[in-house]
């Protein structure tokens, strides 16, 4: 790809790859470094990719194995944070609807990662079984059972915490039946 192409593709990937990131790494700065790496590898081997259609699945297939290599070395060498300040407590809004997406995002983001990565690229991203298979490295079948865990994980997380929120948690069919009729 030359220039401009590069410069188109980071311009439409960067935001959904960001967002992934941040599914995976539960931290801003992580997520960054994630997306900029996977970039800097584009950059430097994407001209390698004979099919320019499969720029995205690329993408995010090279961010997830990142994330792995990183998590990785975490375990072998874990880093020791100077700040223990928290960043992802949900901020009380009196907007309802940014509540229940800060409360679902959290419930998502305690999900183990190696569902909710398929929940993020199903949900969020909109990949297909197949994609998401390509992405992880893993087989369809496999992507359908932790999808369907995934799922079941998270329905739990979000159960206790209505019960901890009192019940401000609204169901996504019900919100959007208000929407179209108010």
């Amino acid at each position: 790809m030359n220039a401009i192409d590069f410069q188109e593709l980071v311009d439409r990937q960067y935001v959904p790859l960001y967002r992934f990131a941040l599914s995976l790494a539960k931290s801003e700065a992580d997520a960054a470094d994630l997306t900029q790496q996977t970039f800097f590898l584009w950059a430097s081997k994407g001209h390698q990719l004979r099919d320019g259609s499969k720029a995205k699945s690329w993408l995010f297939t090279t961010l997830y194995r990142e994330f792995l290599t990183r998590r990785r070395r975490e375990v072998r060498f874990p880093k020791v944070e100077l700040d223990d300040a928290r960043e992802d407590e949900i901020a009380i809004s009196p907007n309802i609807n940014a509540l229940d997406a800060a409360t679902v995002s959290q419930a998502l983001r305690e999900v183990e990662e190696p569902f909710r990565a398929p929940l993020t690229l199903f949900y969020l991203k909109q990949f297909s079984y197949e994609e998401i298979a390509d992405v992880l490295d893993v087989p369809i079948g496999t992507v359908m059972s932790r999808l369907s865990r995934g799922k079941a994980l998270l329905r739990r997380r979000l159960l206790s915490k209505d019960e901890t929120l009192g019940n401000k948690v609204v169901s996504f069919e019900s919100q959007k039946s208000r929407e179209s009729h108010g």
